[in-house]
């Protein structure tokens, strides 16, 4: 382990059997162990402004002077890399802020291949540290840091391989919090629960009590820490496994639920607003030569957007459903709703989109500025201010089409083109709309069902992330706009055509 400066530690580590699990991958509680000491040293050279080498526990560290770290709390550590044996593991640790009486510590983790020179990243994260002073002596390692960060993981991997007979793959961890600590001669006992399944992952929580003897004779422990992990799992084909939806029954079963609903949603929140770079923007010039291949590419994409499997929902409500699709870095979100009004109407009133002002509230105007052809027109659209920031405007194009013959859903897709015409005004923040649209879907001859889609671009997410964090219900509230204005409007208004 070598450092680079005061609050700054760097750690490689040669990959061994040993450190590794049955599918010669590094374990995750060994990783985490690092991890753990590396930010420990890190905040501990920060306290003090002097860094000695050689730990027993740790290569390269002995011993640490003045004062001495302690680790309160990890934020969310997402793993983006797998790391094998044989690969050089690198962690670096460094004080990004000091408060008056804490300190926020970055941890970096890359991966790198010796044989191809390939250098891959694991895993970014922070962790929280306080400082505690112990004089003017030397603080030795008695013991092995990162210890209860390992121990937390063994009951997770036997609940988890026992829940589905695979071998289960840590993702990412949430919320580590250490909540007190533990001493020499206590018994410690680690408690797993699975506290909800998504789809391919699932959260497992750990607490952890500590028992000094007389506590152990009582039956009264001492909560020193809290942890969720979230896992995923593979078959023998290397295909994720699908985790059988849980159900709760007594009312800590419900809030253990709940809560990690509530946490993924966070997650969400956090992934795609706070480390969510601004991409380049996808949309194509839109000219005669082309136009074609566009208004087909861009139906085909809506399509294929609802036709992809491992949606996963998010809320329900009397008349509507909202779910969500992670892929990668891409976010999409699906939103059903049932009408009680013919599809072939409704396909009109929502194909129309100089109506949409009229029920959705993301939308101040919408006006049409190319007809170029009967089922597909060009619309400039203003959008209101938002984390108050410019109002935003698109250019978009929106293709509708009838159902093929035989066939009983009605399609308008919509995405966002470079028109010459209409440049980037600097009163708008000019966004783009990569594909969205509706699939009305008839059930009989006086209702239907409605599914909007929506592939989330970094330039409309913050029209998104209150109901991703779980502080808003702006979209079931403008999906209840939109059934009642469908199911109110007149039959003059449903009628208009483009």
């Amino acid at each position: 382990m070598e450092g680079s400066a005061p609050g700054e530690v760097r750690m490689s580590q040669a990959i061994q059997p040993a450190h590794s699990n049955p599918r010669g991958e590094l374990s995750a509680g060994q990783l985490l162990k690092w991890i753990d000491a590396t930010a420990c040293l890190a905040g501990s050279g920060a306290g003090r402004g002097v860094q000695d080498a050689g730990d027993p526990g740790v290569p390269g560290v002995r011993n640490v002077k003045a004062l001495k770290g302690v680790r309160p709390s990890v934020d969310d550590i997402q793993f983006e890399e797998t790391a094998r044996v044989g690969q050089v593991i690198t962690i670096k640790a460094k004080v990004t802020r000091a408060f008056s009486t804490s300190m926020e510590i970055s941890i970096k983790v890359t991966v790198q291949d010796m044989f191809t020179g390939i250098e891959k990243l694991v895993s970014v994260a922070f962790s929280t540290f306080v400082t505690k002073p112990v004089g003017t002596e030397k603080v030795n390692f008695l013991y092995e840091e990162g210890s209860i960060t390992l121990f937390s993981l063994s009951p997770s991997l036997c609940f988890i391989s026992r829940l589905c007979r695979v071998h289960p793959l840590l993702k990412s961890v949430d919320m580590f919090k250490f909540r007190g600590p533990s001493t020499v001669g206590d018994r410690l006992v680690f408690n797993a629960t699975v506290n909800n399944t998504f789809q391919t992952c699932v959260e497992v929580g750990v607490r952890v009590e500590a028992f000094d003897c007389k506590e152990w004779s009582e039956g009264r422990g001492r909560h020193i820490n809290s942890a969720f992990l979230i896992y995923n799992a593979v078959d023998d084909k290397e295909e994720m496994v699908t985790f059988p939806r849980i159900k709760p029954v007594s009312e800590d079963d419900f809030r253990r639920y709940h809560g990690a609903i509530a946490r993924k949603r966070i997650r969400l929140s956090r992934k795609y607003v706070v480390s969510h770079k601004e991409e380049v923007p996808l949309c194509e010039h839109w000219n005669i030569d082309n136009q074609v291949s566009l208004s087909k590419g861009n139906v085909e994409a809506l399509k294929k957007m609802a036709a992809k499997s491992g949606w996963e929902v998010t809320s329900a409500m009397e008349k509507t459903k909202m779910y969500i699709l992670e892929e990668d870095d891409i976010l999409s979100v699906w939103v059903e709703k049932h009408v009680e009004r013919p599809a072939h109407l409704v396909y009109h009133l929502l194909s129309d989109f100089t109506k949409r002002p009229l029920w959705d509230p993301h939308y101040m105007s919408c006006e049409v500025i190319d007809r170029v052809s009967e089922d597909d027109q060009i619309y400039y659209i203003t959008c209101p201010v938002v984390n108050d920031d410019k109002p935003k405007d698109l250019v978009v194009l929106v293709s509708r089409r009838r159902p093929v013959k035989d066939g009983n859903t009605y399609t308008v897709a919509v995405k966002s083109v470079i028109l010459p015409s209409v440049p980037p005004s600097p009163q708008y923040v000019r966004s783009e709309i990569t594909c969205a649209g509706f699939l009305i879907h008839a059930i009989d001859n006086s209702s239907c069902t409605v599914s909007y889609f929506n592939q989330i671009s970094a330039s409309i997410f913050p029209y998104f992330a209150g109901n991703l964090g779980g502080w808003s219900k702006s979209i079931e509230e403008t999906a209840a706009s939109c059934i009642q204005f469908i199911e109110n409007a007149t039959d003059d208004g449903l009628i208009s055509l483009f």
